[in-house]
């Protein structure tokens, strides 16, 4: 994709999470890599397995990170990307075909444009909206196989598109909150694509690598096969439901519970050293609790292991199990868990690595910006950059400028007396009377 990169241009991802909402600022330099201005995060209380449940509790969450960021930043935060996962998250494929009616022409973009339009009149169940209709390849006269069929010559144009759709609900709620906290939407995207943007290299997506973001309410996958998304789905398990079971488990708060879990918390039982032990003060002076290392490696094992079972259930789903050669890639908060490649290895009997989000990012200021949890955040900045619509909406805006300002100018050569309608004219004044009456009235009513 020829990107026009446009390195004054500042772009913010909003990542609306179970756990966290993180706002992170970012520009692009020259070199197309990603230069982090600034970041903030607020803890979430209003998301449920990746959903907004709460507007109040989401909208305060989300003024406070974008405040943060701001600060940070030095930069005003007005307009913002934002992710949606959830359950409610489903993907088809779906395959259509444009009958050109000239020999003699090449292929436009605006043909492409054509069948990706098509594809937003289907047909979906009640309550679904289409989220990304994604082209995954061409097909020029019969010749399959072809990623990118501008410029050639053909009648017949094919392609096979993978659309993710999600419920209208749970889209209206995220803008809702959004626009409540004083932001705009620039676009919606799916959070495992904008996680996979920032993760994983262009090298990973030819040879096949399936990426899996373990988050706080979900686990989002997305699988991707000679450069073309695959497969993408959301389960509605993360991080946050080991901590329930380690609360349970262990008997204890939890705040204690997500504590010992993140400080010594390990995938495998196995790999604990044998009787180390935590000691968790009591409450208001109750006995303090012991608990054995092993035990709490036991519950998270258990748990994580279920989530791996969904996972490699729907790469076997995907149908391309057997052609990821990159294997898996974990990313997300969940992904630090001590020993958790090893446990994906043994569950999946697939390579695994743990990704961070550095591939597209400059060196930063910001140490912890490499951590795998702000892998979202990250893809969606970079997700705002490829946004065609931006660049489309941007000329568009440019051009009605020039014309108001063309009118502007019109209208202040004209002699003002003669023509009172026009702009600030005679509509201008029935309006500074109007307030005038209200005011005057106001004035009598309290004299009277």
């Amino acid at each position: 994709m020829g990107m026009r990169i446009d390195t004054n241009r500042i772009v913010t991802g909003l990542d609306i999470g179970t756990t966290k909402i993180c706002a992170i600022v970012g520009r692009m330099n020259e070199h197309g890599k990603i230069e982090v201005l600034g970041m903030g995060k607020a803890d979430s209380f209003g998301v449920m397995r990746g959903v907004v449940a709460n507007i109040d509790k989401t909208v305060e969450a989300i003024r406070q990170a974008v405040k943060e960021a701001e600060t940070k930043a030095g930069v005003e935060i007005r307009e913002v990307y934002v992710g949606i996962a959830g359950q409610h998250i489903r993907s088809l494929q779906h395959r259509d075909i444009l009958t050109r009616n000239d020999m003699e022409s090449e292929i436009s973009r605006d043909d492409v444009n054509r069948l990706i339009e098509n594809m937003h009149k289907l047909v979906l169940p009640p309550g679904d909206r289409i989220i990304h209709v994604l082209p995954q390849e061409f097909i020029v006269d019969h010749e399959p196989n072809i990623k990118d069929p501008v410029g050639m010559c053909g009648v017949r144009l094919e392609a096979n598109f993978h659309i993710i759709t999600g419920q209208i609900a749970a889209a209206k709620n995220i803008f809702k909150c959004v626009e409540k906290a004083g932001l705009k939407v620039l676009d919606l995207i799916l959070e495992p694509l904008a996680s996979s943007a920032s993760v994983l290299s262009m090298e990973e997506k030819e040879a096949g690598v399936a990426l899996v973001d373990i988050g706080g309410g979900t686990t989002d996958i997305a699988i991707f096969q000679d450069g073309i998304i695959r497969h993408t789905s959301v389960i509605p398990l993360g991080g946050n439901i080991i901590t329930d079971d380690i609360k349970e488990g262990c008997l204890i708060m939890g705040n204690q519970a997500e504590a010992l879990k993140v400080k010594f918390g390990s995938a495998l039982a196995t790999e604990t050293s044998d009787n180390e032990i935590v000691s968790i003060p009591g409450i208001r002076g109750r006995e303090p609790k012991e608990i054995k290392v092993e035990n709490l490696a036991r519950i998270i094992q258990a748990r994580m292991e279920e989530i791996l079972e969904h996972v490699y259930y729907e790469i076997k789903a995907s149908g391309f199990q057997k052609k990821l050669i990159g294997g898996i890639v974990v990313t997300g908060g969940g992904s630090k868990m001590k020993h958790l490649k090893q446990l994906v290895e043994y569950v999946t009997g697939m390579d695994t690595k743990i990704g961070f989000p550095v591939e597209h990012l400059t060196k930063s200021k910001f140490q912890e910006i490499s951590h795998p949890m702000y892998a979202t955040a990250i893809g969606l900045i970079l997700k705002g950059f490829e946004d065609e619509r931006y660049h489309e909406r941007a000329a568009e805006e440019l051009s009605a400028k020039k014309v108001e300002a063309e009118a502007q100018v019109e209208v202040e050569t004209e002699d003002s007396h003669e023509q009172p309608a026009r702009k600030g004219g005679w509509f201008n004044n029935i309006l500074t009377n109007t307030r005038r009456w209200f005011e005057e009235d106001e004035v009598n009513d309290f004299n009277n």
